[in-house]
């Protein structure tokens, strides 16, 4: 609300005030008592605004936070199917302010079923909203505390040498596009909506690198996940299996085979097919994930001694934290670790071999 109101001695004063009542006929109902109330000189006494209920709240946040900051349309879907399906149908009438710890138990024994994860993931979008409301001042505090549920680590599952190996002969025999999709997002580490938008503009075979500018999401492109663009140094093979997959249907580097989808670009299902073909000709087990790519090329960087920066920069990690979850040993590395315990253990040391009968007799 804004406007001047003028009282009996003649002077005037602006009123200046964001209410929580998201509608036309709530502030002006608001602004009539509040002239009342100034009027009559009561002005602190004048009734609180009424707190919307969350169901009421949703729209605005979404229109003013997520969309306003410019969030990924596969982030505010995420966000709509976790209030459609969880968040509404339980606390949807309930006004912000009168959200209590037992509702939030109420929500997680809803849930109880779902993984830890998606569990959390419905706590921090309730959280989230409460604080965008204490902001935007709708409410005065946080009505309750929001507590996330123990969650155990990732578990990161990858292929082995061996195993990689066999996908890329699989893909090598299915034909140029497959064996380029596979390898952008196991020797390069791009990730779906990357692998999806990127454009032969952006791949530079003679200087064997590509840049990371743009991803899709929901038909849309926008920033990489973290915001930056990136440059990678291509591997032989890649610059091979691009070369070998130029065409001029497009500016992108994978479109959709077939007269029915010709030109058009590749979508997510399509590389979940791929993904399924690659890994039945293979003789792996046919799921269709495709961020289990970008695992293997973060782990198999971290066992061959990569730095953990390096990793970092080239999987577009925003923290850290991300990439240390790659940073563990191979199934050989921990079978050598063991093997040290055993008397007749032969380990490496300063490049030298020695065994621990030795060491012990130089011991004694």
């Amino acid at each position: 609300m804004d406007f001047y109101f003028r009282f009996p001695d003649g002077t005037s004063k602006r009123i200046r005030e964001t209410r929580p009542v998201n509608t036309k006929r709530g502030a002006e109902e608001h602004e009539r008592l509040l002239r009342t109330a100034l009027l009559e000189g009561r002005r602190d006494k004048l009734p609180p605004a009424e707190v919307p209920t969350l169901a009421e709240f949703w729209d605005r946040r979404i229109e003013g936070h997520a969309k306003a900051n410019r969030q990924k349309p596969s982030t505010i879907f995420s966000k709509e199917g976790i209030y459609k399906n969880h968040l509404g149908p339980l606390l949807g009438k309930k006004r912000l302010s009168e959200i209590s710890e037992e509702d939030v138990q109420r929500l997680k024994g809803r849930l109880v079923d779902h993984s830890a994860k998606t569990v959390n993931n419905v706590l921090s979008v309730l959280a989230k909203l409460l604080k965008t409301a204490v902001r935007w001042k709708v409410i005065p505090r946080m009505p309750v505390d929001v507590a996330l549920v123990k969650a155990p680590p990732p578990t990161m599952t990858f292929y082995q040498e061996h195993e990689f190996a066999r996908l890329t002969e699989a893909a090598e025999k299915l034909g140029p596009s497959r064996l380029v999709f596979l390898l952008l997002a196991g020797e390069a580490g791009l990730r779906a909506g990357e692998i999806m938008a990127l454009e032969w503009a952006q791949v530079d075979l003679r200087n064997r690198t590509l840049t990371v500018k743009h991803s899709l999401s929901r038909g849309e492109l926008v920033a990489p996940k973290g915001g930056r663009a990136r440059t990678i140094p291509m591997t032989s093979r890649l610059v091979e299996a691009c070369r070998e997959a130029r065409h001029l249907r497009g500016p992108r580097v994978l479109y959709r085979d077939g007269r029915r989808n010709a030109g058009k670009p590749v979508s997510q299902k399509t590389l979940q097919v791929w993904m399924e073909a690659i890994q039945r000709r293979a003789g792996l087990k046919e799921t269709g994930q495709l961020h289990i790519l970008r695992h293997t090329i973060c782990s198999r960087l971290a066992m061959k001694g990569a730095p953990a920066k390096a990793i970092q920069v080239l999987a577009g990690h925003v923290h850290l934290t991300t990439t240390q979850r790659y940073m563990h040993p191979s199934p050989a590395a921990r079978e050598g670790a063991i093997r040290l315990l055993e008397g007749d253990s032969v380990w490496a040391v300063d490049g030298q071999k020695a065994s621990s009968e030795k060491s012990d007799a130089e011991n004694h």
